[in-house]
C-alpha cells in the first residue's frame, strides 16, 4: 500500500521550490547585543548567520525565500535589499570580491516577506506562510541551524521528499545531555540506513522520557496539509503554537499527508542560537579561511600554552 502511495505521489506531487525562514525570535539569549540589531545578524566570522541559510536555499534551487520577521527586524529586510551606492563604490574601487559578497541573490532567488505579530511559536510563525505557499509543499529552515558551507543537506532534504512523497525532517544524533534542547523521534528502520519512518515526536523530553536520542535539527520539507494542523491544534509547550505537535500528529497518522520520514544527518551542525554554539561555528569557519586560518591557529596555540602554566 506505501509503495502504490509512493509511486503515486512521485507522479502528481509538486516540485519544492519555496522556502520559509522563520526569524520573528527576540533572540534574548544574546542581550545585550541583540536589543537593537537581529539575532540573525550576528555575524559568523564577517557573514550574518541568515545568509548562510539563505546561499544554501538558493544553492539548493529554491528560487522563492519568504522571511518570517517580527517587530525591529527590518534589518534584515535592509540586509538582503539592493545597496546601489554601496556597489557602486565597489565597482570603482573594482573591488570584485565584496561586491560579489553583497549580491548574494541577485538573479538567484526572490525574496519575500511577512510579519508574525505575536510571538506565539514556531507552529503559528509557520502558519504566517500559508498564503504565499499556494497549496504547494515547501522547506523550513531555522536561520540559527547552520551546517558547513560545502553540506548538500538541504539537496538531500528535497530528494528524500521526492523519493518518499512524504513531510521530511532532518535528525541528528545527539548525546543525552542535550536531549532537553530538542525535539526528540521515535522511529521505525526503513532499508535506507539514513532514512527512518518518524512514529513520534516529543518536544524537549528529559532524557530518561525520550524513546531515542535522533534530534530535529530546523530543516523540513512540508506539505500543505501542515497548515490545517496548525490552525486546528491546541496549544503546546510554554502556551505556543508547536511545530512538533503538528509533525507528531501526521506522524502518527499516514493518512494525514503521508506520514513523516526523517533523514539522518551526520555531518557538523552548529546551533547557532546557543552562545557556545555560536562561537564554535565562528572558530571553525575561520579556520577554513585562508586568510584567518594560520593566525587563528597561532592563536589557539598561545591560548593552550598559557592554558597548561
Amino acid at each position: 500500500m506505501l509503495n502504490q502511495y509512493l509511486m503515486y505521489n512521485k507522479i502528481t506531487m509538486t516540485k519544492v521550490n519555496k522556502i520559509a525562514i522563520p526569524a520573528a525570535g527576540l533572540g534574548t539569549r544574546f542581550l545585550p547585543a541583540t536589543k537593537a540589531m537581529p539575532k540573525e545578524l550576528l555575524p559568523i566570522v564577517d557573514k550574518p548567520s541568515i545568509q548562510y541559510v539563505v546561499e544554501e536555499a538558493a544553492d539548493a534551487g529554491l528560487k522563492d525565500i519568504l522571511f518570517i520577521t517580527g517587530k525591529n527586524k527590518s534589518a534584515i529586510e535592509n540586509h538582503f535589499d539592493k545597496a546601489v551606492e554601496l556597489e557602486a563604490v565597489l565597482k570603482n574601487k573594482n573591488d570584485v570580491k565584496k561586491l560579489e559578497s553583497i549580491q548574494t541573490l541577485d538573479s538567484r532567488a526572490k525574496v519575500h516577506y511577512t510579519r508574525q505579530s505575536e510571538p506565539l511559536g514556531l507552529g503559528h510563525a509557520i502558519l504566517q506562510a500559508e498564503h504565499h505557499m499556494n497549496n504547494e509543499p515547501f522547506a523550513v529552515i531555522l536561520p540559527d541551524s547552520l551546517v558547513s558551507e560545502n553540506s548538500t543537506i538541504t539537496k538531500d532534504m528535497i530528494s528524500a521528499y521526492e523519493n518518499y512523497g512524504c513531510n521530511i525532517i532532518v535528525l541528528m544524533r545527539v548525546k543525552d545531555s542535550d536531549i532537553n534542547k530538542y525535539g526528540i523521534v521515535e522511529f521505525e528502520p526503513t532499508d535506507n540506513p539514513n532514512i527512518v519512518k518518524v512514529t513520534d515526536m516529543v518536544e524537549k523530553p528529559e532524557v530518561w522520557e525520550a524513546t531515542s536520542n535522533l534530534a530535529a535539527i530546523g530543516r523540513y520539507v512540508l506539505k500543505p496539509e501542515v497548515f490545517n494542523i496548525l490552525r486546528s491544534q491546541n496549544v503546546g509547550m510554554g502556551g505556543e503554537i508547536q511545530l512538533t505537535d503538528a509533525i507528531r500528529t501526521m506522524a502518527k497518522d499516514a493518512d494525514i499527508s503521508g506520514g513523516v520520514y526523517g533523514l539522518i544527518f551526520e555531518d557538523t551542525y552548529y546551533d547557532t542560537g546557543d552562545k557556545l554554539g555560536w562561537l564554535k561555528a565562528n572558530i571553525e569557519f575561520a579556520l577554513e579561511r585562508e586568510d584567518l586560518a594560520e593566525g587563528l591557529k597561532e592563536l589557539i596555540h598561545n591560548l593552550d600554552i598559557k592554558e597548561n602554566k
